[in-house]
């Protein structure tokens, strides 16, 4: 019988505690229930991740580089540095429309634990911080004001829990709206500098 590597078994167990926690929380799935569907034993299961938590974390990190990886490439597309601002919005829309959205991992996570684990808190913090940036750079390239950067950011945000709690991809279409409007309102697009 042929041996699995270490990454392989590590991705087969990401794969599966990233399908158990976003689809049904945290707090939910026991490390057995990771165990079965990732098909490894127990003490494998251990191995790769000493704790719940380290899984928890290694989950959330993995996320974030994959959702951020996801939101550049989308937003790349796009032509002028407006049109990629915008584009943030049109991506939030398509992944609300997607199977099984949940909302924001990070958000969740936070929510359940993040009282009581640094880490959580820690990665929760790491990824809103990541995007923002992300967004501070667009708004940069757009030149437009930076205080715009914490506009789309709560516009974002609040399209995300949106979402989540209503079931509907709407709310990034609306958060869209309003980010063209404060774009036509901007100093650039006015041209009062």
């Amino acid at each position: 019988m042929a041996t699995v590597d270490i990454e392989t078994l590590r991705t087969q167990v990401l794969d599966a505690a990233e399908s158990l926690f976003y689809g049904q929380g945290l707090q939910a799935v026991g490390m057995d229930a990771i165990r079965s569907a990732a098909g490894v034993s127990l003490k494998r299961l251990y191995q790769l991740f000493p704790s719940k938590e380290d899984l928890v974390e290694a989950y959330l990190s993995r996320r974030d580089a994959r959702w951020r990886e996801e939101l550049a490439r989308y937003v790349d597309g796009h032509g002028s540095p407006r049109e990629r601002l915008l584009a943030v919005f049109d991506w939030l829309h398509q992944w609300f429309s997607e199977e099984g959205f949940r909302g924001c991992a990070f958000i969740n996570s936070f929510g359940e634990l993040g009282a009581v684990s640094p880490g959580i808190t820690q990665a929760a913090r790491a990824h809103k911080e990541a995007f923002h940036s992300y967004l501070a750079g667009l708004v940069a390239a757009a030149g437009e004001p930076a205080r715009l950067t914490e506009q789309l950011a709560l516009l974002a945000e609040g399209a995300i829990t949106t979402a989540a709690i209503s079931g509907s991809p709407e709310p990034a279409r609306h958060a869209r709206a309003t980010a063209e409007h404060l774009l036509s309102a901007s100093p650039a697009a006015t041209g009062a500098r």
